[in-house]
């Protein structure tokens, strides 16, 4: 019986060590379910649509998404990192931003972060992104910011109108190497793997800056692509595109300025795509402000160009949620004028 007790305790006396062990590894880790919904209502018609449209759409603002992230504390001062996460029409409830979109294909990668930066291997983001938002006003609307519509959003109405970014907002298949900061500049080196048998020569590689420095915001990416994202499996694009772009931001406190210029071009034309972008935002009281942009993209075999203006409101009723209203003007050249308005919605959690 002596025997049976003393069994017993040890047996206690290691289930309780084992868990306080296990206590102790989950306070160095966490999981979050977040995300983002954005809905709003509007009367849409883009430069050279034959008609308007009526809508409730998705992503007014920011594109819709929800996922879990998470990150677990090794020691010495090194951290594993992971992220699921996946676009999703509010206002369907369908997945993805169009039909065929991947599932995660806003991110699906781990990776291992500490002093010498972070190393991230999976789908995240492109070199164009985080440059482009953040020398724009409107950050990442794909429905109302003029320079996000001419970079990523090609026009499906007979104008011909494409997307001067090469391939995505996000690659698949890549290694993303993150800089330390140092002093407010830190920069990510992309490397996407063609993954076409036969043929390893075929890749996706970028790189951007980043600088911030009290008031100002200078950031710049360069890519040279030559595979399609988000395609399953990976798809050449029938020739080598490169992109570039220099912006920043400077905030007077009153207004926040925002510029950007940056060229887009095939190896197989002698077409340039340069687009030039102007932006304020005004700040009214302490919850809202005033957005306005301007963009153009000149293609400088032709005389053809797209001019798109966009001014609206923003109000945060708290940290996460606010309501915005936009007006758009879009133009091409010798195509029927298009003009829109949208009023949203956008939760964070």
């Amino acid at each position: 019986m002596k025997k049976n007790l003393s069994t017993l305790s040890l047996s206690l006396s290691l289930g309780g060590a084992l868990l306080l062990c296990t206590t102790g590894v989950q306070a160095q880790s966490s999981v979050q379910l977040m995300g983002l919904t954005d809905v709003y209502v509007g009367s849409m018609k883009n430069a050279g649509d034959a008609g308007r449209s009526a809508v409730v759409g998705s992503g007014g603002m920011t594109t819709s998404w929800f996922g879990v992230k998470g990150t677990e504390d090794l020691g010495g001062g090194l951290k594993a990192n992971f992220a699921l996460t996946s676009f999703i029409k509010v206002d369907s409830g369908i997945q993805g931003r169009f039909a065929n979109d991947t599932f995660f294909s806003r991110d699906a990668n781990v990776g291992l972060s500490g002093g010498f930066g972070s190393v991230t291997v999976g789908r995240g983001l492109a070199p164009n992104f985080l440059p482009s938002i953040l020398s724009n006003p409107l950050g990442d609307s794909f429905t109302f910011a003029p320079v996000i519509l001419h970079m990523n959003v090609p026009l499906f109405n007979g104008t011909g109108w494409g997307s001067t970014t090469p391939s995505d907002t996000g690659w698949a298949n890549e290694i993303i190497y993150s800089t330390p900061n140092f002093g407010g500049l830190s920069a990510n080196l992309h490397y996407q793997f063609g993954e076409i048998a036969g043929d390893s020569g075929k890749k996706n590689v970028g790189i951007n800056a980043l600088y911030f420095n009290g008031p100002i915001t200078l950031t710049g990416f360069y890519e040279r692509d030559q595979m399609s994202n988000p395609a399953v499996p990976s798809t050449y694009l029938g020739t080598t595109k490169t992109d570039w772009m220099l912006g920043g931001a400077y905030d007077f406190t009153v207004v926040k300025a925002f510029a950007s210029y940056g060229q887009a071009k095939a190896d197989n034309t002698t077409n340039k795509a340069k687009t030039t972008q102007l932006g304020v935002s005004v700040p009214v009281g302490a919850t809202g402000k005033v957005l306005a942009s301007w963009a153009q993209t000149t293609l400088s075999a032709t005389d053809i160009s797209r001019k798109t203006f966009t001014v609206g409101y923003d109000h945060f009723l708290s940290k996460r949620t606010d309501l915005y209203v936009m007006a758009m003007a879009d133009r091409i050249t010798n195509q029927a004028k298009g003009s829109s308005v949208g009023v949203g919605v956008r939760h964070r959690f």
